[in-house]
């Protein structure tokens, strides 16, 4: 059973266990507490040198970032290609919009809410939200004309994406 270090609230992390719970593969989840610091105790950064979540230990192969890990998890567990497909031009389409989540909407989403959260500011910054609902409206875009993120079966970058767009919800 892989070992996986992560953070409940987090959308990265989330992601990637909704991808381990499509294929059927069990976690031992292992919480962090990175507002304590454990992410930079000596016995986690001899596992993750760039001590961050979420990370997956699986025998003794170790992997960081949660698109990776969501990619790894459909690829090794699943029962077939449904999740991450072999098919090249979709899983390019699975990987740009799982790029598209870590680099623009998580990315602005980060920008808008942890000031407040994280370092104590009052009230979100209106300018950022401006930035996030573009992102928003890039994603409604992109989903037009199909069921999916890609197509009409889910995919790994479903799990990444609502997972980024329901904590927006919370």
């Amino acid at each position: 059973m892989p070992d996986f270090y992560y953070i409940p609230l987090s959308p990265p992390c989330r992601g990637s266990v909704l991808t381990a719970k499509a294929v059927g593969v069990e976690l031992n989840l292992k919480r962090v507490d990175v507002l304590a610091g454990e992410q930079m105790k000596p016995e986690f950064v001899a596992i993750n040198p760039q001590h961050c979540i979420p990370t997956l230990v699986d025998g003794d192969f170790t992997l960081w970032e949660s698109r990776p890990i969501s990619s790894y998890l459909a690829t090794k567990y699943g029962k077939d290609d449904t999740l991450y497909p072999a098919d090249v031009k979709t899983r390019a389409t699975i990987d740009r919009l799982m790029y598209f989540d870590m680099g623009t909407l998580f990315f602005r989403f980060g920008e808008y809410v942890f000031p407040v959260l994280f370092r104590g500011e009052d009230k979100p910054n209106p300018e950022k939200l401006e930035k996030l609902q573009e992102a928003l409206g890039w994603l409604n875009g992109f989903l037009e004309g199909h069921d999916f993120a890609v197509g009409n079966n889910i995919t790994v970058a479903d799990h990444t994406l609502v997972a980024t767009v329901s904590t927006l919800e919370a």
